[in-house]
């Protein structure tokens, strides 16, 4: 089968998922409006997702190699494509936050899975060329999430948002039951479904860069889960705007992501992670200092996008290397510790908000990134690890 068709194929599942992984910040204030709770409580919706979809990475890599890896991802997107279509009829917060969780869960599979399935297809002198084609057409969907979900929240309401993306999920299941049943996907029956994750965490310089992430996952996806919300309560804009606002988070991170492997050729891994962190913790500050004026917050919210994909994009590629014959593990495992890191960040986040305010939320999270860029400073032989 011809390999750009895989990697069009396998990249419009991850646009999908991922333009529906971004896309509640934006449009959370006018589902808390709607459901009648304020921006806080209406946060659970967030970490009802990112919980799961974190957790069941774990599950996923091991199925993967059970069952075939296109087989998995056609399942995985067919279930989501169900999961999306049941958020545009939720009547209520905690009915939400279940159909939210159970997207999370199936959505969990499609970039760990496809990035295996892809190191099986593609030769060393082209995997890096198509691991890059298909994260760069992944992060399309994260650069457009803000700015399409605000758009059709505007135009429609935030329950026609889900029905966008179910909508594009059925395109994207079609393409994988018709074409992409071409796509070769072997089955190992003898695949251990504890022991690899078990030799991986056993190398201490792979348990010091998940432990990186988890609290990246906290501070940074914790600080933007409430974005939306921020600009809502300042400025009172509509969901477009709101949406346009924080499509500088995508657009950044899109851009930073290009340019991370040069960068990090050119200065090393460490500077790279914490010259990303140190971003993110300058986002917060400029939030908590002149989070009234708009231009600098749409700035912030770039350098928030350009921190996460400058820090993550380092972490992710060091992963890759900690078990070079388990890969899609390895992955799936950054991908658990960020967004359970990220589900337990919102979670928190919701409470401070509540109790306090959201520029105590910036202002504490911001520490905690601060915090974190010194760490990741400190740490020496972890950015140099070697396969496990």
């Amino acid at each position: 089968m011809d390999k750009k068709k895989i990697i069009m194929i396998l990249g419009f599942a991850g646009f999908v998922v991922m333009a529906d992984n971004w896309v509640v910040s934006p449009i959370l204030p006018s589902i808390a409006q709607n459901l009648n709770v304020n921006v806080a409580s209406a946060s659970i919706v967030i970490t009802a997702y990112m919980l799961p979809f974190g957790i069941f990475q774990l599950l996923f890599g091991y199925l993967a190699e059970r069952f075939g890896k296109r087989q998995v991802i056609t399942f995985s997107i067919s279930m989501f494509t169900i999961a999306a279509a049941l958020c545009a009829f939720a009547w209520a917060i905690p009915v939400l936050a279940a159909f939210r969780a159970l997207t999370g869960l199936f959505a969990a599979a499609i970039m760990p899975v496809s990035l295996a399935l892809i190191g099986d297809l593609f030769p060393m002198e082209e995997r890096q060329s198509a691991i890059g084609s298909f994260m760069g057409l992944f992060f399309l969907g994260q650069g457009l999430s803000m700015a399409i979900g605000g758009s059709i929240a505007y135009f429609l309401n935030w329950r026609g948002v889900f029905g966008v993306y179910a909508g594009l999920a059925v395109v994207s299941a079609l393409l994988l039951f018709t074409i992409g049943r071409k796509i070769p996907s072997a089955k190992n029956k003898d695949t251990k479904a504890l022991t690899p994750y078990i030799n991986i965490l056993k190398n201490p310089s792979s348990v010091i860069i998940y432990a990186l992430v988890i609290f990246e996952g906290l501070f940074l996806l914790g600080s933007f889960s409430f974005l939306g919300g921020f600009i809502k309560t300042v400025f009172n804009l509509n969901n477009f705007a709101i949406g346009i606002v924080m499509t500088a988070f995508g657009l950044m991170a899109l851009l930073a992501g290009r340019r991370a492997g040069k960068i990090a050729a050119r200065i090393g891994r460490k500077k790279t992670a914490v010259l990303g962190l140190s971003l993110a913790f300058i986002a917060d500050l400029l939030l908590v200092a002149m989070g009234s004026v708009l231009p600098i917050v749409v700035i912030a919210v770039g350098l928030m996008g350009a921190g996460f994909m400058m820090a993550h994009s380092t972490f992710l590629t060091i992963a890759t290397e900690f078990a070079a014959k388990a890969r899609g593990i390895a992955m799936s495992l950054v991908a658990f510790c960020f967004m359970g890191g990220g589900g337990i960040g919102t979670a928190i986040g919701g409470k401070i908000v509540a109790v306090a305010s959201f520029h105590s939320l910036f202002g504490i999270y911001g520490a905690g990134l601060f915090v974190l860029t010194v760490i990741a400073l400190l740490v020496k032989s972890s950015f140099h690890a070697k396969n496990a």
